[in-house]
């Protein structure tokens, strides 16, 4: 693959196709651990370090893994690395470990993970995959991290509150919104979750999408915009 294919598997994660806003997969994970940023944050690195190993080890057997057993191959490979995390954390993070709970081992079955084995590391080399891996972790770790930050500030009134994984025992945030008004406590609730997701979601939708589709699929007659155009002059791709 050329230099320039495997910068945009890198960055494709990021935006364009990020696994959580756009491909809409592993949004259980996210909804449950971005209630602050630190806990977002550690499950993001948590499960781009699994993205990344099995990526690596899938391409790498993916020419002697039988077709028919290969979903089977491909959760085994991802659940031994899940383990090795968990191991990790649960004696190096404890607090971590804590803090993520049932949703850590739940790494195996995650959507971003199996799906990235089966729709690309089994079908590109080590490190294509690896690139790929990279990009959609840091995509879903950037996810994790935006939506973390909107509800810890709205829900708790602070901002990086928490020991970060024992690096900072004692620091208590920094106050935001405490000092006027209480946290809405909502905000680090499923329903909250479900509120910020979608405005994120339609944010980087507003921003991302390619408006002269507009134009080509409906015609300036279903255009909001069609009272502001000049003559051959489209505003919804202003």
């Amino acid at each position: 693959m050329e230099e320039r294919k495997r910068i945009d598997v890198l960055l494709n994660g990021l935006i364009k196709e990020n696994p959580v806003l756009v491909l809409v997969i592993g949004t259980c994970p996210t909804l449950a651990t971005s209630t602050s940023v630190e806990t977002g944050f550690g499950m993001g690195l948590a499960a781009t370090a699994v993205l990344v190993c099995s990526n690596i080890v899938i391409s790498a057997l993916h020419n002697i893994i039988p077709d028919k057993v290969r979903i089977p191959c491909f959760i085994t490979v991802i659940a031994g690395f899940v383990t090795i995390v968990q191991m990790l954390l649960q004696a190096f993070v404890p607090s971590l470990y804590s803090a993520l709970g049932l949703y850590l081992p739940l790494i195996v079955v995650n959507c971003i993970i199996l799906g990235r084995a089966e729709m690309f590391a089994s079908k590109n080399g080590v490190l294509d995959s690896a690139l790929d891996g990279i990009g959609m972790g840091l995509g879903f770790t950037l996810t994790l991290v935006i939506m973390g930050t909107i509800r810890e500030v709205l829900g708790s009134g602070t901002f990086l509150a928490g020991d970060w994984f024992g690096l900072a025992k004692g620091f208590k945030g920094i106050p935001l919104l405490s000092n006027f008004i209480p946290g809405m406590s909502i905000m680090t609730m499923v329903p909250g979750g479900f509120f910020v997701f979608a405005i994120v979601m339609a944010a980087v939708h507003y921003f991302t999408k390619d408006k002269s589709k507009i134009r080509n699929e409906f015609g300036c007659d279903g255009c909001a915009n069609a009272g502001n155009c000049a003559d051959g002059d489209c505003a919804a791709q202003k």
